[in-house]
């Protein structure tokens, strides 16, 4: 069988798909950190409907 490598969504190195790959998808814990920040600074987001109000966890006046 041969080996699966996929790329780090960071930095696009090759890293082998695997349980010995601690960090997978990512080649190290600093690439790791880097999506995680690009995360909670709102960098990246799950696409969906606005919601209204503006804030998330802000209800709706009415």
């Amino acid at each position: 069988m041969q080996d699966k490598y996929v790329k780090c969504p960071t930095c696009g190195a090759k890293v082998k798909w695997g349980p010995e790959s601690k960090w997978r998808p990512f080649c190290s814990e600093r690439c790791r950190l880097i999506d995680l920040g690009e995360w909670f600074d709102e960098k990246k987001r799950l696409p969906g409907e606005e919601r209204p109000g503006g804030e998330q966890g802000e209800e709706p006046d009415g």
